[in-house]
């Protein structure tokens, strides 16, 4: 019991000794929270005096700068209003001078306009006595015109008629002149320049050889080969026509025989099959079928050769196989003695020159110009002119449009259209014009000189006329009382144009008009 009694005093005194440690420390702790909060409230109410004196000196201020701004926009609006007081005096000393101004230009306006009525009241009172004088010279002139009806004998209208038709004389006379003065100086200028282009072409392009001439008689070593070659009953003779399609004249001609046939190549394969059957000797139907077997093998070979050799001369490439037999065949062919592959290639060459001194295409040209006559190798074959038939030919075998054109118009059989067909017309015609590059017969000389005559003397005007030149020019005299000196250059331009109408010929044909007046008096 005692031990229980002294545990629970213990106990007490621990829980009294517990609670007043606990009391102690609350007091503390109250204590530190009053003086902290003294602390909190005495810095609260330090601040609340300085916001307070802050805002105290703020609202100072404000004041303060209320009243400097104030200040300001009293003295910008006092500088302002002075600013806008001088500005308006001096555009009021503006607006007076500028008032002076009008004042004085309408006075002076006004001066002007009673100056222009006085004027206009004279010019009305002059037009009143132009008037009045006007209606005097009428008169006049009226009472005149019937004085020089009554001289004259005829009317004003037919006096009117007879001067205007003067006057278009005259005029027509001026124009006519004039005209021909600019066709002269034109003339002069192209001739110049196309003598510079065609001299330059044709020293290019010069040739220097004779052109051959297909042979078409065989001479004969003697005259038993004759009856050799007709063989027994004609036989030879036979086997040699049916081998070669070319007939065999055999006449009283000696130590010759004469050849015919359209086909020049033909007749080229029965010549040199004669030649050779005479050097051998052995004449009969099957020789002859073995050596003009031989010999169109060799001429095959031949023709080959001289188109490509045509074409190697003249500078024209990637010409079809065709076309090179075509020209090669063009060598036995002839045209008033002219060779004509010689022709196409002489032509391709000043072809050539030509374009490439007035800048066309020297390609198209010269490849136009080779090809131009190949018509002539086929023409005994084929029906129409040769220059459509080569057209044709060469439009078959790939050449271009251009070249086609040009081959087909270079004897008009179409209108040129372009600057490369006009080039081949030139060229061809300069080979084929050139003095001795072509022979003619009497007979067709004659002809062609008295067409030439005929065509200038089927004009009224014409008293005589003279082919000379051997064609290339004519001489027209005319009958100068039915014709004058205009007429007369109009007649040579309508002669120019009916031989270029009517006739064929090489080159280029000169018209010269002659009109001759004389005047005979005698002295006594």
């Amino acid at each position: 019991m005692d031990l229980l009694l002294w545990v629970g005093i213990a106990v007490f005194l621990l829980l009294a000794i517990t609670g007043g440690i606990a009391a102690y420390t609350a007091r503390k702790d109250a204590s530190a929270a009053r003086q902290q909060l003294a602390t909190v409230e005495k810095d609260a109410a330090d601040r609340v005096k300085r916001a307070q004196e802050d805002a105290q000196r703020a609202q100072e201020e404000s004041r303060t700068q209320k009243k400097e701004i104030v200040l300001q926009a009293q003295e910008e609006k006092l500088r302002v209003r002075a600013q806008i007081e001088t500005e308006l005096k001096e555009q009021r000393v503006q607006i007076q001078v500028v008032e002076q101004r009008i004042q004085r230009k309408e006075e002076t306006l006004d001066r002007k306009i009673e100056a222009l009525d006085m004027r206009e009241r004279k010019i009305q009172a002059r037009e009143k006595e132009s008037e009045q004088i006007k209606d005097q010279l009428e008169s006049a002139q009226q009472e005149q015109q019937r004085a020089l009806e009554r001289v004259a004998g005829m009317t004003a209208e037919e006096a009117a008629a007879r001067l205007m038709y003067q006057v278009e004389q005259e005029v027509a006379q001026d124009v006519a002149r004039r005209a021909r003065e600019v066709e002269l100086q034109i003339k002069e200028e192209a001739d110049m320049r196309a003598r510079k282009v065609i001299s330059i072409a044709i020293a290019r392009a010069a040739s220097d050889y004779v052109p051959e001439i297909t042979v078409t008689t065989v001479p004969l070593p003697t005259e038993e080969m004759k009856g050799r070659i007709i063989g027994r009953e004609g036989r030879n003779i036979r086997a040699i026509e049916r081998a070669t399609g070319v007939d065999l004249i055999i006449d009283e001609t000696p130590e010759s025989i004469t050849l015919s046939a359209f086909d020049p190549v033909r007749r080229e394969v029965a010549r040199r099959t004669l030649q050779k059957l005479i050097a051998d000797g052995r004449i009969h139907p099957a020789r002859i079928e073995e050596v003009v077997a031989k010999v169109q093998q060799e001429m095959d070979v031949h023709i080959r050769e001289e188109g490509e050799r045509a074409a190697y001369e003249a500078n024209v490439q990637g010409l079809h196989p065709d076309l090179i037999k075509l020209l090669g065949r063009l060598s036995f062919r002839t045209s008033y003695g002219q060779n004509q592959l010689h022709h196409a290639i002489e032509s391709s060459r000043i072809a050539a020159a030509i374009a490439a001194e007035i800048g066309a295409d020297i390609n198209v040209a010269k490849t136009a110009t080779l090809l131009h006559d190949i018509g002539k190798a086929v023409d005994h074959e084929v029906e129409g002119p040769h220059a459509l038939i080569g057209a044709d030919i060469a439009r078959r075998l790939g050449r271009s449009q251009k070249i086609v054109h040009a081959i087909a118009a270079h004897h008009s059989e179409e209108e040129p259209q372009t600057i490369e067909a006009w080039i081949v017309q030139a060229a061809d015609a300069l080979s084929g014009g050139r003095p001795g590059a072509r022979r003619d017969s009497v007979e067709h000389y004659t002809k062609r000189l008295e067409a030439l005559e005929g065509v200038a003397n089927s004009f009224d005007s014409v008293e005589r006329a003279y082919a000379i030149q051997a064609g290339r020019e004519v001489r027209i005299l005319v009958k100068p009382d039915r014709i004058d000196d205009l007429g007369a250059m109009r007649l040579a331009r309508d002669i120019v144009k009916k031989i270029e109408e009517t006739l064929e010929y090489p080159g280029q044909i000169k018209v010269t008009v002659i009109r001759e007046t004389r005047a005979v008096d005698f002295a006594k």
